[in-house]
Order: structure tokens, then sequence, then C-alpha cells
């Protein structure tokens, strides 16, 4: 749902002048039934802040309905106390306070739209509230207007059967005189009315008659000891069939009437009618906790379902199914959005039918989201059954527009016991499984696991702490020597980032490397990584000429080879530093530049012909073509330790020798080096310097360290 469009020359108004027009309206609605002195331009002048009010509620963060509540009340203060009054003042909030009052909101415009229907609800309240108190004081004064004339009748009769005849009569609420045993006496106008115009259907009948379902068991039980003197009145809201059938909602106050000498004689009832007001409450209601688009519960109604659903309770479970559409914004972006609220609609019709038992309701959280809610001693069960028939529910094909669509659904299930957790702890983890389900391929449903929920929340963490981390120096780099096979020699050192996490301590680049990629922060890190690891390098052949390492070797991400400032940032990281070009080496993975095309291998070709050595990182892996390499920019072939991981073990197997001796041939027949990863033992450096391998690293010469331990190898077998 969109905000509708500003009207002609509103686009062109600041937030002041759009409020007063609001404002103009409001006043124009409701001024030819507010009884009032004021002039139309003073009764503006008044509504004026109560129309800023409704503003600052719409756009309040937190949202809170309580000025809406206020502004309800103010109406009442106001005199705007006609029944199209409050009518009226809803039908200009519903029509315009979004249209001029939400323009500058960031809010989405069903979060307004919802927000708008909200403060309506407050309002409405707010209002019914004052307008009752209002008649709860004048009915108290005319309780005692009565109750006056009632005893001064035996000292005036004429006189004070005059007054109470006047108030009796004009009353604007019903009012009935019944004897202690409940038997109506005496009826005015109004309260006839009230009950259909049949004065039959009131006098002469028992109070006990008027006995209705909705009746709370406080309210007899306030009328039995009014009856018998133990109080003098009492308030309830109680409501009665009519004639007709048809119930009438009242707010019933009942005063006991004493004679001279104080004891209790007659029994006075005053009743406001109240029925379109509760019925407005309840289609205010209907719509603040409904789907405009589909008609189920909405997320506020869900929430208060899912609350008493998880409150403690002897042997109570609980479960649910967290549901989204797998392809939905395909279907929106060919489609169109019509097409594809309509396929929501057909959707939740579905997901509707799926809902058999009297526990279970389903429910739209918003876009292509829907969750289903069951409740009863066996959880697992009914859970897993309702999963089955939501996902059976969308097997058929749809038929929109002329097109039949297959949807299908990937949902999250989780399933437990009340009491242990809050609702926002369960949507979480239904959320978490369900995008589980998605990455296992969608059409299916999972169901919640504590340990895939704990790494979930720990990976958001991670990632959400990722651009502080950088900017807060939290990053910092380690060096793992490589060590020239034919005489031991360092002959440069690989540059690892490390992590240093305020409560997880130091983290690997497996842990955020991607995330750094799916965020886009790779880029910027990977900068500084460059920065710092040709800085060092720089420092390190300033003070070890003598046998310094000859290059420092920087991994590049794939997103960094898309990046267009890749050749740019590298020229100038190396020009700041003073480290010519050769003693740098970027490692690219090798399914990196599987099926690389031109574009990807040209910033490559460039730093290859400046003199950057680039290595193909993890080689073999990647099922790449050996043809392919005399196409790719590189000079250094890096093997995968999956190829050395079986020369550890004795005897050797021969497949393993035979496949290493082949690439290393291969490699050094197209002019490539040949380095080794993860070689652990004095056995595997001695078999891969055989085989002819020029370079290595590992366990075996050094862990990953710092900075000022790249030259001290200690040679000691890692296994």
């Amino acid at each position: 749902m969109k905000v509708p469009s500003q009207p002609s020359g509103a686009e062109a108004d600041g937030p002041e002048d759009r409020l007063r027009r609001f404002a103009t309206i409001w006043s124009r609605a409701i001024f030819p039934v507010t009884a009032t002195s004021l002039t139309r331009a003073e009764f503006e002048g008044h509504l004026l802040p109560l129309a800023r009010a409704l503003y600052d509620a719409l756009h309040a963060r937190p949202f809170d309905t309580a000025p809406a509540q206020r502004t309800g009340a103010a109406l009442v203060e106001a005199h705007c106390t006609d029944p199209d009054a409050l009518g009226r003042s809803l039908g200009v909030v519903d029509s315009y306070l979004v249209l001029y009052c939400g323009a500058e909101s960031d809010l989405p415009a069903e979060e307004l739209r919802a927000r708008c229907s909200r403060l309506q609800h407050a309002m409405a309240t707010g209002y019914a509230q004052a307008l009752r108190e209002r008649t709860r004081t004048e009915q108290e004064a005319i309780a005692q207007s009565a109750l006056s004339a009632r005893s001064a009748a035996e000292l005036a009769l004429h006189a004070t059967e005059s007054r109470f005849r006047a108030v009796f009569d004009g009353a604007a609420v019903g009012i009935g005189i019944a004897d202690l045993d409940g038997n109506v006496l005496e009826v005015n106008e109004t309260l006839t009315r009230m009950f259909g115009g049949m004065e039959g259907q009131v006098r002469s009948r028992n109070v006990s008659e008027w006995v209705h379902p909705e009746d709370g068991p406080h309210v007899w039980k306030l009328y039995e000891e009014l009856v018998r003197g133990e109080r003098e009145h009492y308030r309830v809201e109680k409501p009665y069939y009519r004639g007709d059938g048809t119930v009438l909602w009242t707010n019933l106050t009942v005063s006991l009437l004493r004679d001279a000498e104080g004891r209790p004689q007659y029994q006075l009832a005053l009743l406001e009618d109240t029925t379109e007001r509760r019925l407005l409450h309840l289609r205010l209601r209907y719509e603040a906790t409904h789907d405009a688009l589909t008609g189920l519960p909405n997320r506020t109604l869900f929430f208060e379902r899912l609350e008493k659903a998880l409150a403690p309770g002897e042997n109570a479970r609980f479960g649910l199914c967290y549901l989204d559409l797998d392809g939905f914004k395909v279907i929106n972006d060919s489609l169109g959005h019509s097409a594809g609220d309509r396929l929501l609609v057909e959707v939740a019709d579905r997901l509707q039918s799926c809902v058999t038992g009297p526990h279970e309701m389903v429910a739209r959280l918003g876009g292509d989201e829907f969750v289903a809610l069951t409740t009863g001693a066996d959880g697992r069960r009914d859970v897993t059954e309702l999963a089955d028939r939501m996902l059976g529910a969308l097997a058929a094909p749809l038929r929109i527009e002329g097109r039949e669509l297959t949807v299908r659904g990937s949902v999250g299930v989780v399933e437990g016991p009340a009491g242990e957790r809050t609702p926002a702890e369960v949507l979480r983890s239904a959320d978490i499984t369900m995008y589980r389900a998605k990455s296992a391929g969608g059409n299916r449903f999972e169901l919640a696991d504590p340990e895939a929920d704990a790494r979930a929340i720990t990976r958001h963490g991670l990632t959400t702490a990722l651009p502080a981390a950088l900017e807060r120096g939290e990053f910092f780099i380690e060096y793992q020597p490589l060590v020239h096979l034919g005489d031991g020699s360092v002959h440069g050192a690989e540059a690892l980032v490390r992590w240093c996490h305020p409560q997880h301590g130091v983290l690997g680049p497996d842990r955020f490397i991607p995330l750094a990629e799916d965020t886009g922060l790779i880029v910027p890190l990977g900068r500084w990584v460059l920065q710092e690891a040709v800085r060092q390098a720089r420092f390190w052949r300033s003070r070890h000429a003598d046998g310094g390492p000859l290059r420092i070797n920087v991994n590049l991400s794939p997103t960094q080879l898309h990046h267009p400032r890749l050749v740019a940032d590298t020229v100038d990281v190396l020009e700041r530093s003073g480290l010519e070009p050769g003693a740098l080496c970027l490692e690219v993975t090798e399914s990196a530049l599987i099926g690389a095309d031109e574009d990807l291998l040209k910033p490559l070709r460039q730093l290859a012909e400046m003199g950057v050595d680039i290595a193909l990182d993890d080689f073999g892996t990647g099922y790449s073509n050996l043809a392919n390499l005399r196409r790719l920019p590189v000079s250094v072939l890096k093997l995968d330790r999956s190829f050395t991981r079986g020369m550890q073990q004795h005897p050797v197997d021969p497949v393993d020798l035979k496949i290493v001796e082949g690439i290393v041939s291969l490699a050094h027949s197209l002019e490539l080096a040949v380095t080794v990863e993860g070689v652990e033992t004095g056995a595997q450096a001695r078999r891969l310097r055989e085989l002819g391998c020029d370079t290595a690293q590992g366990w075996y010469y050094a862990r990953p360290g710092a900075p000022d331990r790249i030259h001290t190898l200690l040679l000691a077998d890692a296994v």
C-alpha cells in the first residue's frame, strides 16, 4: 500500500502549511455539528494544537497513542458532543492525516497507515471516556436532583413533582424507577426509545428478566448488595436484548433511594446508550488488528495471541511455523505489484484453509511473510503436521492474470513448552530457522536448533560490529614465512588478517571475511590490510637488506577483484610506501577466476605488467581447465594443502606423488613458480623439495605470528 499522492500544490508547502490545511479540513467537517460560541476561524485555531499532537504522535519513536486519546477528550471539552462529531473527526484523520502529515516520515507507507488506524482507535477511546465522564457527572447531578425532588415531595408535593418531571422527562439519558423487588414502576421516554419505542416492553417488567449472556458475575452481585442497602450506587457496562432481538449496550448507573427515615425504598437506574460507540470501537479494533490486503490477523494480533500461548501453564506447549515465499520478488518485479498482491491474497486463502483446529491461527506479518500458531499438549506432532499442510496448500499452481504460477515456501518451525521464551525470542528463532530451510533449497520446513540459532545470532553480531571494529583498530596482521625449499631461506611472508574481538577474542579470517564480503566492508578492510602489509614489507627491507623477505603476499577477495579502483589503490599504496611492485604478490583463489572474462582479468594484467606478482591460490580445488593457465596473468601457483596432506603418512600414496609431480612439471613449463601450503612435517618438506616445488609455508616452519618473528624459523614437526 502506498501513501496517497499529495494534492496539487501540496508538494511545495512546508510541514506547517500542510498541518494548518489539515486543521482547516477538520474544522470545516465538525464545526456545523459543534455547539460553540466561537467563529469558525477561532474554532480552527482551537483545533490546530490538536492536529499538531496527532502529527507528532504519527511520527513518534517509540510510537505512543496517548496523545490521540487526549485529543479525543479535548473534543468533548470543546463541546463537540454531537454523535456526528466523532465520526466526522475519525473520517478526517483516516483520509487526511497520512496525506498531509506523513510526507516527511521515513517510515514505510504500510506502517504509517497502521499507526493512523491505531491513532483513530485511541482518539475514539479518549472521546468515549471523556463523554462517559461528562455523562456520569450529569447523571449524578440528575440522580441528586431526583433524590432531592423525591424528598422535597413530602414537604411540597406539587412543586417537587413539577421539578422532578422536568428532569425526568427532559433528560438525554434513559431513566427508570423500580421497587426493591425489581418491578419497574416508571420509565421516561428516552428509555422507551432505547428499547425500541414500545413502553409495554419496559414498564411492568422485572429487572431480573434483563439477564444477558455477556453479563459479568459482578453485575448481579452489585445489584443484590444495593437492594439490601449495603451500597448506595454502582456503575457497570451492561447489554440488554431489545424486543426485536438486537442488543442494546449501555453504561448503567443504579442508585438507591431512601425514605425520610433512611430506609431503602426505590432504585433509580440511569442508562446511556453506547451501542454505536461500541460498534465503532469494534470496527477500529478489527482494522487495527487485521491485514488490510488479505484480511488475516496482522502482526499486532498475532503477538497478542503468541504472548498468551507463551504464558506459563501446566503442560502447556506451543508450535509456530514461520513461512516466507520463495522467489516472490521475481513475481513482483516481472508481473508488477498488483499481481503480487493478488498472489498474496490467494496464498492467504490457502493458508487459512490449513487452520483446522480451534487452537490454530494464521497471520500475515508483512510482505510475503506468514506465520501460523498452534497450541496443545502434543506440540511437536501438531506443528509439523501444520507445516506439512501449509506447504501442501501451496503445491497446486495459482492462476494470476491468465498465468499459472507455482509458489513455493520455506518454513521455520519452533516448538516447545510455554513459559521459557519471550515472543521476540521465539520469532527470531523461527526466522533464523526459515532462512536455514531457504538456504537448503526451499519448499521445505526445518525444525529450530538452539545451536544453529546461536551461530546465526553470533554471525549477525559480528556482521553489525564489523564497521566499528575497523574504525576502532581491532584488526591486526600476523605473518607466516614463505620458505625457499632449496636452501631453507625466508623467501617472503603471507599477510593474514586477524580480528581481536572484545567478547570473542582473536578470530581468524574464516570467521569474518565472508561477512565482510556480504556487507561490502571487504574493500576498505582489504585496502587497510594491503597498506599495513606493504608498510611492514618496506620496514623489513630497510632493516634486513641482507636477508629480509623478498616479497609480501596479500590475499584478494572476489569482491576486491571487481572493484573499479583495484589498480589505482594498489599503485597508490606502493607509491606512498616506496616499495617496488616486484616485492608485492597478490593471491587470488582459483575459484574466483574460473570462467573469468577479459574485463575481470584486465586489472590483474595491468598489475602484472607493473611487476606485481599474481599467485593462483588454492590451486586444484576449483576444477579449472589447466589449459586456461596460459591466459591467466599469474606467475605463481599455490598448491592446496589437500594435495600434500597424504604425504604426512607412510608409505606415501604414489598417486599423490604423481599428481604433484605433474602439476609442478606443468607449472615450470609455463614458467610459473610453485608454492605449497600446509607443510607440517620434515618428511613433507623433503618430498616436496625432491618433486621440484619452489617455496613452502606451514607449521613445520612457523605458525603465523608477529612481524618481529618472521626471521626466526623453529623447524619442528607439527604432528
